[in-house]
């Protein structure tokens, strides 16, 4: 049976006839691989942007938050693992946790048309447009794209709230219509992406680069500190370094927000990290970096 590609992520999936990718999300039809959560909506609601987490992109205002199913990572220490771990069965939407229990997970079906029109009926409770996140939203980057196109119609913004862990091609789909991004960094070390969460190191330092250097988009970044896995000052040093040198030494106005682990998905074992160790690798990134916030602190 022929196979075909998917562009999205190093991965590749290569899919038969009827086959999910990795992610869950992305299936194979009529010889295409295409998204199997366009306009699926597990979750919507109107958050501070500050949450996302932006810190110096319209401070203060709200946006409308939408987030659908599946991930092309595999991080165990997920905070949103009912959503990101999901996949469809017969048009449902469903979710094993650790132990092995299944649960369905409600379902919006939301045209880029609806979304639109609930993001400026919301403009009146502080709304400024609308944020892709709590999944890995370009999983299915084709309703992130077709959503944001038409947001930008309405003369509201974009903000996507990403893993970054996908191709050039898929970022250029989708990066002239967002107006700020908050990207995770979750560690300076292949061997962290590789083995812990299942990503490539490289792809995602190069979609950093990529809208770091675009002009029109904002960019902050997040780290989420895990005692024992990424929280030494040296691999901070490190990071914080090569943040401040991206766009011809640009990147040391990029905000950094290094964040605290609590135990969670297949880390619930764990410990949460210690605020001083949070506190201490912020005043380390605040060497190289301008704007250094501290998280769930």
């Amino acid at each position: 049976m022929q196979e075909s590609c998917c562009n999205v992520c190093f991965r590749a999936c290569r899919l038969k006839e009827g086959q999910t990718g990795a992610c869950f999300a992305r299936i194979c039809r009529d010889g295409e691989v295409r998204p199997l959560n366009y306009g699926h909506l597990t979750s919507l609601a109107l958050d501070p942007i500050g949450k996302k987490p932006l810190a110096r992109f319209m401070p203060g205002a709200k946006i409308l938050s939408a987030g659908s199913f599946g991930c092309n990572l595999k991080c165990p220490f997920c905070q949103n693992c009912e959503i990101s771990c999901a996949g469809m069965t017969d048009g449902q939407v469903f979710f094993a946790d650790a132990q092995g229990m299944v649960h369905r997970i409600p379902v919006t079906i939301c045209t880029p048309e609806e979304l639109c029109a609930e993001a400026v009926f919301q403009k009146e409770n502080g709304n400024v447009g609308v944020a892709y996140t709590y999944n890995e939203p370009l999983v299915g980057y084709e309703y992130v794209r077709d959503c944001a196109m038409t947001v930008h119609k309405a003369g509201m913004v974009n903000v996507l709230v990403t893993a970054g862990c996908v191709t050039q091609e898929v970022q250029a789909e989708i990066l002239p219509y967002i107006d700020a991004m908050n990207i995770d960094l979750k560690s300076f070390r292949a061997s962290f992406y590789r083995d812990l969460v299942g990503g490539d190191l490289d792809m995602v330092r190069s979609f950093i680069e990529t809208a770091v250097c675009d002009e029109t988009t904002h960019v902050e970044l997040t780290c989420l500190i895990i005692p024992g896995e990424n929280d030494t000052e040296e691999e901070m040093e490190e990071m914080a370094s090569w943040i401040a040198s991206l766009d011809g030494g640009k990147g040391k106005e990029v905000p950094l927000h290094v964040s605290r682990f609590f135990p969670r998905h297949r880390m619930s074992d764990r410990a949460p990290t210690p605020v001083e160790t949070v506190y201490r690798l912020a005043e380390v990134a605040s060497g190289h970096l301008r704007y250094v916030y501290t998280g769930n602190c």
